[in-house]
């Protein structure tokens, strides 16, 4: 008899009916000859509870059905382990799915987490909190909360609440000072945002915010300084025309652990992992766990051993 097939679907992403959604997962992986458990999570903490069972039960693959947020809060769980992740990308922006190749089309990506190759990528890491794609701190967290806020408390849908929240934040933001050790380079910059990515992100032309790969154990480090909100407009300007690198006001790097400390030592900061915002204390210790992560793929290639 097959093991059996974790199904944690996030009740809250995308706009399809979720108990119908339920019921097609279960029968597109029961004609894959898979064994399917399907569970529906209403909430973070119910989210958290189902990831973490899956974790430790006798499951081969466990299939993460919502978008960025859901996929890094079950791979989180997961990394370190021998358990391999399947994602069903059915949340607004898939950053994840779409950098691991996978079909954004249902029943196409329900059939590879059935029947896909199983490779190792790596995974990122923040003063412990895990994540897949990447981590920021500055304009993106306030972002974050506003949008949230403009969400939670207008009724405000999220491309709306997003639009709102980016005039709110780009009006009146603060700036860091910070200092980063990277592998043994030392950027000292007062700059409105520091971004670190699990690899490295293409930051130039149409396919700006793409990964080529994700398992070259390595973390990438954006930062833009002296930059106020035309700068931010011209950096925009030239990442779109492919010269984003030759910007004097913007650094980027390659390292495998990343250290960011603060003019005040254990300055309580915002920062976001995965689009998610947490408030930690600095110093910020980065690092990357090469090859801790089990995910499914579309079948090309050789596949590694189960």
């Amino acid at each position: 008899m097959p093991s059996p097939v974790e199904v944690i679907i996030n009740a809250s992403a995308g706009s399809d009916d979720k108990r119908g959604l339920r019921e097609r997962l279960a029968e597109t992986l029961r004609a894959a000859g898979l064994v399917a458990r399907v569970t529906l999570a209403r909430g973070g903490d119910e989210l958290m509870e189902n990831a973490r069972r899956a974790a430790v039960d006798g499951c081969a693959r466990v299939v993460a059905a919502g978008g960025d947020g859901t996929v890094s809060t079950v791979a989180a769980l997961l990394a370190g382990t021998d358990k391999a992740l399947a994602v069903l990308p059915i949340g607004t922006f898939n950053h994840f799915a779409k950098d691991l190749g996978l079909p954004l089309e249902l029943e196409a990506a329900t059939r590879v987490a059935a029947s896909g190759r199983v490779v190792r990528v790596d995974v990122g890491e923040v003063n412990g909190r895990v994540f897949i794609n990447n981590s920021s701190i500055g304009l993106y967290p306030r972002l974050v909360r506003r949008r949230q806020r403009q969400q939670e408390r207008l009724g405000r849908g999220k491309w709306a609440a997003f639009l709102f929240a980016a005039l709110s934040v780009l009006r009146r933001y603060p700036f860091l000072d910070v200092r980063v050790e990277a592998d043994g380079h030392t950027l000292l910059r007062r700059t409105p945002f520091v971004f670190v990515g699990n690899n490295e992100y293409l930051m130039d032309g149409l396919q700006i915010g793409a990964r080529p790969r994700l398992d070259a154990g390595r973390l990438s480090l954006y930062v833009t300084h002296r930059t106020g909100r035309w700068g931010l407009v011209l950096l925009a300007l030239r990442a779109l025309l492919g010269r984003l690198r030759e910007a004097r006001d913007f650094d980027a790097l390659s390292a495998r652990e990343i250290t960011i400390e603060t003019r005040r030592r254990k300055q309580r900061l915002r920062v976001a992992t995965d689009g998610e915002v947490t408030v930690m204390r600095t110093p910020l210790h980065y690092r990357v766990r090469p090859g801790a992560l089990r995910v499914v793929v579309p079948s090309e290639g050789s596949q590694e051993p189960e």
